[in-house]
């Protein structure tokens, strides 16, 4: 087995140096490529399951075709199409025998150029994609597998009768070389990973499928780079006068006042503002060396006035420990309270009222543009 498979990786390594040899026998060519680069490919070659039979009599031929797009000089997609022949085997100490069925598998792969990816150029002749996809299993024609199940001593439990679906997943990578423009060759190793039931044998695992495939692949979107004649360049310098905007920022402080008014129903004394609060809030951290004056009253049209001093009193009261219930410092806090002596408002019903100003300071900058212009040589192009 293992002198099999150091001669399978001797013909790999043989292949990949017959591929590389054009590439430094011959002179690159500067070549642009447009994207998206669509492509199609054939493919054919052998592929082993690989299971506990000796794997190199389950060695079968395979064929791909696929149709797919490089996005950019790095990334890439393609949609796989793979088949169609497959054995599996089975030995013990009475039986020995192998058994054939059918498969294909449709993979979406994702396509990754090595070569671009850490070369300096978008154009190389051999390019090393690294693989990876998932997809769809379809197997059938297993009838050899069915008929002797009840031979396996349990072991093939899983041998199915019509057909299998499953899914795969794929890792693998291929090595294209550019003959031209539009077409390619390349060499192509993967390993597909399918549920346990695909070669109709139970290993509590997923089945590993091996393929090595020679193809061929015609893309439409190569072309070469147009060659661009450059004429002698003259260049003269002079000087130019340069307009700009330069700003000027000067420190100022303002002051600022905002009133907010609380009113009440009849007979009511309770401070019920919470929008008034936030603003009150808002003020005091965007502003210095606040003060916050509050003022209550009551209407002159109901009650008495001691009983309307009463209410404006509490009023006033509650006001205040709203505010320094919600974090405003009580130092900077003045009240005072007038009953129905002083009415602020000519509708009666609004001077059942709190009136609360805050004042305070800011530091601001003002900004002024000023045009301004300097002299800077200039370089231009005569011809």
């Amino acid at each position: 087995m293992m002198k099999r498979l150091k001669s399978l990786c001797a013909i790999v390594a043989a292949a990949l140096f017959c591929l590389a040899m054009p590439v430094n026998a011959q002179q690159e060519e500067e070549v642009s490529v447009s994207y998206p680069q669509i492509f199609v490919g054939a493919q054919g070659g052998g592929q082993i399951t690989l299971t506990d039979y000796d794997n190199w009599k389950l060695l079968t031929p395979t064929a791909s075709l696929s149709v797919g797009s490089f996005f950019t000089p790095i990334i890439g997609a393609r949609l796989h199409v793979n088949g169609m022949w497959n054995k599996g085997g089975f030995m013990n100490s009475v039986d020995n025998f192998r058994y054939k069925y059918k498969y294909v598998t449709t993979d979406l792969d994702l396509m990754v150029n090595m070569v671009t990816l850490f070369g300096k150029k978008y154009y190389y002749p051999l390019n090393i994609y690294l693989i990876g996809g998932i997809g769809m299993n379809y197997a059938w024609d297993n009838g050899d597998a069915f008929a002797r199940q009840n031979m396996m001593d349990e072991v093939l439990t899983m041998a199915y009768e019509k057909n299998s679906i499953s899914h795969n997943a794929r890792i693998g990578a291929q090595l294209d070389y550019n003959l031209s423009k539009h077409v390619s060759i390349n060499l192509e190793v993967a390993a597909n990973c399918l549920k346990d039931k695909y070669n109709s044998k139970m290993s509590a695992r997923g089945d590993w499928q091996l393929t090595a495939q020679l193809g061929v692949a015609y893309k439409f979107a190569a072309k070469k780079k147009k060659k661009v004649v450059v004429e002698e360049e003259i260049w003269e310098t002079r000087q130019d006068t340069i307009w700009y905007d330069e700003t000027i920022v000067t420190p100022k402080t303002e002051s600022a006042e905002v009133t907010w008014t609380v009113f009440y129903k009849i007979r009511e004394s309770d401070f019920e503002a919470d929008k008034q609060l936030a603003e009150i809030g808002a003020f005091l951290k965007e502003h210095r060396e606040c003060k916050v004056d509050i003022k209550s009253y009551a209407d002159a049209q109901t009650g008495n006035p001691k009983i309307n001093m009463e209410y404006s009193k509490l009023r006033q009261e509650k006001a205040v420990k709203a505010l320094t219930d919600a974090g405003v410092p009580l130092s900077a806090i003045t009240s005072s309270y007038y009953g129905d002596t002083v009415q602020p408002f000519v509708e009666n019903d609004k001077n059942r009222v709190t009136i609360i100003i805050a004042s305070g300071l800011k530091d601001i900058d003002e900004k002024q543009i000023q045009k301004k212009f300097k002299t800077e040589e200039v370089r231009y192009r005569v011809k």
